[in-house]
């Protein structure tokens, strides 16, 4: 689709960035004055408790320090510089999926946040540095714990309530953390289930780091509880003061880890700033959804993700505008909920994953007619791209043909938005990201450092550092510079590679083109196909396995596998075995949909397999690739052959 869909005059006129014109006036500034730019942003925008002395050092380049010397703490940026003048607004409206609501003003959330900062203090002895999982449903204690993590210095490490009791326990050693926060359970569908059994579970081996739980409870189910180990939070907390002073914070000082699949097996720990990190989630909360102090803000993502963490969080709350937190899922009790839900709290900004709008518009594209969405400013989409016909409902019958949709490009690693339409601003391109924000230089070159012809896939680049950046990988600083920084160089000087692929149309318009390396991305999360081959290799009668994406109606890529057996066994038998192991290795989100039956996989001569191959077949497209520097050709033809006949 090539149609340009241009700004609502009406919102541009209030618009924060009215047009092309002043889009332009700021990369202008930025590229005049680099430094001075993020100075500028970081006096405005953050409440700083000591002023810094150095806005950017590269000396160690690239563990590249931003803000230094200067002094913060990000519950006061979210939470206390707020309670002046919005102490009575809601700061996060909880719906249950059952239907209860629950309305936290600024007060009420600071009083929340300094009582569970308390409890950690108190009961378990967390302080400054200490690593702290949360393994949460979506209730506002997530929020709470992270808040209360942050006010006191520590640095919490969510993970998926999804993921399995295996995953949960390698996160933990691998932090170190010294207290797990969950809860009982939560609703999903309709039905409880339950959390803290996964706990009991990744505990049970190899966590002697971790010797406390508290337990949240949610569903008041009967759950085990271990005598000095696992501790209720709703009988702990009433005991606790409300008042709790935050712990300044160097600007540099980790504010979070968040782990995310990589093409080895070994999750990463990427790890999050202080004051870059805040700075552009507000930021880019002003400026991409163009969000104003009154706006109600709802993200649908879970708090597991950057996502949550950005955009449900910290970014609302650093704007002091009211944000939404939903614990279900979008087709419970039908396919209006979500509508019903925009309704009633009059929502302004509405941001999910194109997985659900083609959810949406597959099972329930006449729900929205049946409810009034005129509160709706902004639509946005993220964690990957967006197809036209999904695009074009979202468009006319979510947000009435008058509301710009923002098809943010971003990251784990990068904080926050990194290419996105300006709503006000941006001449849209369904399907594609537009254009770096400004502040952004993110360029699209070949592997010699380049730049791409139009109409020419290349490598997509962060060529200069930026204060919400991604400081390291957890313990493993070496695995963060190959990683990022190993493989992409402009002006002979390594520069950050994303791993996506890109290209620009005639217009400078940039189309993200998908991932380059092994990793795959199933409903906007990204899947080390590394991670799950090792699960799979275990699976009795497997010889070998590939792992690649397959475009799926729904999912966007779907997880499919190549298998060589050692001995016979039936696809569907095998399969079930897979995916059994799977979802106790890892978790339901990484089961593999498809399965081939092969007589080998494509190797080079040194041994490596060549998933590019395997790629190109799972998409049902031809061969066009050389093919001579296998150590067996005809084996493609074979694959190719059996892939036809399945």
């Amino acid at each position: 689709m090539s149609e340009i869909f241009e700004p609502n005059r009406e919102f541009s006129r209030k618009a924060r960035i009215k047009n092309m014109c002043e889009y332009k006036e700021l990369c202008y500034q930025v590229d005049d004055d680099y430094e001075g730019y993020w100075d500028k942003l970081a006096k405005e925008k953050i409440d700083w408790f000591e002023p810094y002395d150095k806005v950017l050092d590269e000396s160690e380049a690239p563990f590249y320090k931003w803000f230094v010397g200067g002094k913060l703490n990000v519950t006061h940026q979210c939470i206390g510089r707020h309670l002046k003048e919005r102490k009575n607004k809601a700061a996060i409206i909880w719906e249950g999926e059952d239907g209860t609501r629950r309305i936290i003003t600024y007060l009420l959330l600071y009083y929340r946040v300094n009582r569970m900062a308390n409890l950690l203090k108190n009961q378990f002895g967390i302080k400054k540095g200490d690593r702290v999982v949360l393994y949460m449903p979506m209730i506002p204690e997530a929020a709470f714990a992270m808040l209360a993590c942050a006010k006191i210095g520590a640095i919490h490490s969510v993970v998926f309530g999804g993921f399995s009791a295996e995953a949960l326990r390698d996160r933990i050693i691998d932090a170190e953390a010294k207290l797990v926060i969950t809860a009982d359970g939560a609703y999903r569908r309709g039905t409880p289930y339950l959390l803290k059994p996964t706990v009991d579970t990744a505990l049970e081996e190899g966590c002697d780091c971790c010797s406390k739980v508290l337990v949240v409870k949610r569903n008041f189910e009967d759950i085990d509880m271990v005598a000095g180990r696992d501790f209720v939070y709703n009988d702990l907390i009433k005991n606790e003061s409300q008042h709790c002073d935050p712990e300044p914070m160097d600007s540099e000082d980790p504010l979070f880890l968040l782990y995310t699949s990589g093409s080895t097996g070994k999750p990463k720990g990427v790890q999050h700033s202080s004051a870059g990190y805040i700075l552009w989630a507000q930021y880019t909360m002003e400026h991409v959804f163009d969000v104003k102090e009154n706006d109600t803000f709802w993200c649908t993502a879970d708090v597991g993700w950057i996502t949550g963490h950005t955009y449900i969080v910290y970014g609302p709350l650093a704007m002091g505008a009211t944000t939404i937190m939903y614990e279900g899922v979008p087709l419970y009790p039908n396919a209006g909920r979500w509508w019903d839900m925009i309704e009633q709290l009059r929502v302004n900004q509405f941001y999910t994953a194109p997985t659900a709008i083609r959810l949406l518009h597959k099972v329930g594209a006449d729900e929205p007619g049946k409810y009034d969405l005129n509160s709706l400013k902004v639509l946005g989409t993220v964690g990957e791209p967006i197809n036209p016909d999904a695009w074009m409902w979202y468009y006319n019958e979510i947000g009435g043909g008058r509301c710009p949709i923002v098809d943010t490009w971003w990251q784990t690693e990068t904080g926050g938005h990194m290419i996105s339409p300006l709503p006000g601003a941006t001449p849209i391109k369904p399907g594609s990201a537009t254009f770096p924000l400004p502040g952004i230089k993110a360029e699209i070159i070949d592997e010699d450092g380049n730049p791409t012809p139009v109409g020419e896939k290349g490598l997509l680049c962060i060529t200069k550092p930026w204060p919400s950046m991604i400081r390291t990988i957890w313990g493993d600083p070496d695995r963060f510079v190959k990683s990022y920084f190993g493989d992409c160089k402009k002006d002979g000087k390594p520069v950050y590679f994303s791993g996506d692929g890109a290209m620009y149309d005639e217009q400078g318009y940039i189309t993200i083109t998908g991932r380059t390396d092994d990793v795959v991305n199933v409903s906007g999360h990204r899947m080390g196909t590394a991670e799950v081959e090792a699960v799979i290799a275990h699976v009795e009668g497997v010889a070998e396995v590939a792992i690649v994406g397959k475009p799926d109606d729904i999912k966007g890529e779907s997880l499919f596998a190549y298998i060589v057996l050692k001995d016979e066994m039936e696809a569907d038998v095998l399969q079930k075995a897979i995916n059994t192991e799977i979802v106790k290795e890892i978790g339901p989100i990484a089961k593999v949909d498809s399965i081939l039956l092969v007589p080998g996989l494509p190797k080079t001569r040194s041994g490596k397999i060549m998933r590019r191959l395997l790629r190109t077949i799972a998409k049902g497209e031809a061969i066009t690739q050389d093919i001579s520097t296998l150590e067996d050709p005809s084996i493609i033809t074979k694959i190719e052959q059996l892939y036809k006949g399945n």
